[in-house]
């Protein structure tokens, strides 16, 4: 029944001096793309580029200048997917200082007019740092999560990050008459902000934190306990959270003040992740971490599919490797039924008994 679920996938793509490919173009299936080759080839970079056209966003580059090939002006890429609503067309021209995006033809100014066209979810070895690494992984995870689905939790998030930076501007003058006058004023603004984006937070996790446990205890066969929580909870409609939050920043004047920015807030929350009750940060295993996280991005594979009514497109990127040969089974029965881009080094490796298109990658082309 799973293949006949509707799913979102990328029908081809084309890179134009995107990192190491000078001008190539892949033609994907609805199934299991594997992109196999050395390492050092490309396998990643192409990876990448789906995941950006997807969401806007790198999940290794924090500039967009580190995608274009050296030496060259900028880089280009492109892709055709399809979806319960039809096809749609993705480009983006990425330059040193800028980019220009492009859906069905036509220019988006706002990155948020690109999310949502394509769902993706991405998981590659270093998303072990959504378990072992501090808060900012784990805010970095549900906010690429939650704005794909959630354009007004997007455009809060923006608004919410640029008035955090003026009232952060605002704490480092010396002037401490001008500062408790000009507090509530942003606070006010950045309250409301705030409560949204603590409300979609918080019913994102709701429906995380039981998915991932459910996928965590299928892939250790029960021998473990995964829980997924919120450090901080909080009660309440939009306008209720809205007056907590705005306590809650008034309470922290004399604090925020002596340490020069602002002590609470949103940007500040944490994901409390423990395995059979021990913090999985400080505790768990590489084995353990690599499970657990691996089942946070199986659960948000889930709630994709829940929301949205269709399967979103599965990036593994040199995921197989990491595993055993009992959780690679599991983790192949899992992708049965969406398209699923995967990289590795060895095709034969992959798991057999499903239909898979093979690209061998060499040198930033694909090897004929």
């Amino acid at each position: 029944m799973e293949e006949f679920l509707p799913k979102m996938w990328i029908k081809n793509l084309t890179l134009k001096n995107f990192r190491n490919y000078a001008d190539e173009s892949f033609t994907f299936t609805e199934g299991l793309n594997v992109l196999y080759g050395r390492n050092a080839q490309g396998k990643t970079n192409c990876a990448e580029a789906v995941f950006y056209l997807c969401t806007g966003v790198s999940p290794r580059a924090r500039r967009d200048k580190q995608l274009v090939m050296h030496g060259r002006q900028r880089a280009e890429i492109s892709a055709k997917a399809c979806g319960r609503y039809g096809d749609v067309d993705i480009s983006a021209v990425i330059f040193e200082n800028g980019r220009e995006v492009r859906v069905n033809g036509n220019r988006i100014a706002r990155n948020a007019e690109l999310l949502g066209n394509i769902f993706s979810v991405f998981f590659s070895p270093s998303e072990l740092r959504l378990i072992q690494d501090g808060p900012d992984e784990r805010r970095r995870f549900l906010n690429i999560s939650i704005s794909q689905l959630s354009r007004p939790y997007y455009t809060a998030l923006l608004r919410y990050n640029k008035i955090l930076e003026q009232r952060n501007n605002l704490l480092k003058d010396r002037d401490a008459g001008l500062i408790y006058d000009t507090l509530p004023v942003w606070d006010e603004q950045l309250a409301g902000y705030a409560a949204t984006v603590v409300r979609h937070r918080a019913d994102f996790i709701a429906r995380l934190a039981p998915l991932a446990e459910e996928e965590h205890y299928r892939l250790t066969e029960g021998a473990e306990k995964l829980v997924v929580r919120p450090e901080k909870r909080y009660v309440g409609d939009e306008e209720e959270l809205k007056e907590q939050l705005f306590e809650e920043l008034r309470k922290n004047y004399e604090r925020d003040v002596r340490l020069g920015y602002t002590s609470c807030g949103p940007h500040r929350d944490d994901l409390d992740i423990t395995i059979n009750g021990a913090d999985a940060k400080n505790f768990a295993s590489q084995g353990q971490t690599r499970t657990a996280a691996l089942s946070v991005k199986l659960a948000e594979m889930e709630i994709f599919r829940q929301l949205s009514g269709e399967y979103p497109v599965l990036i593994l990127d040199d995921v197989m490797s990491e595993l055993d040969l009992p959780r690679r089974k599991k983790l192949a029965q899992r992708a049965q039924g969406m398209q699923t881009i995967l990289t590795c080094t060895h095709a034969e490796r992959v798991l057999s008994g499903r239909q898979i298109n093979k690209i061998r990658i060499e040198g930033g082309a694909i090897k004929r």
